[in-house]
């Protein structure tokens, strides 16, 4: 299927530096951090949401 290795990804870090930028990399990784513990916490959310329903009927 589909594999994803180290030279893979070195191949990307590269790609990124030379489009984002050195100085800008930092913050895209925050900003992707964000963003997943985001997704994390509405999907956290959600389950609790559906387990209290289930509790209720």
């Amino acid at each position: 299927m589909f594999g994803f290795g180290m030279p893979e990804l070195i191949i990307v870090l590269v790609i990124a530096l030379v489009v984002v930028g050195p100085a800008k990399i930092p913050q895209l990784g925050q900003s992707l951090g964000s963003a997943i513990r985001g997704f994390k916490k509405g999907m956290h959310e959600e389950d609790v949401k559906v387990i209290n329903k289930a509790d209720g009927a």
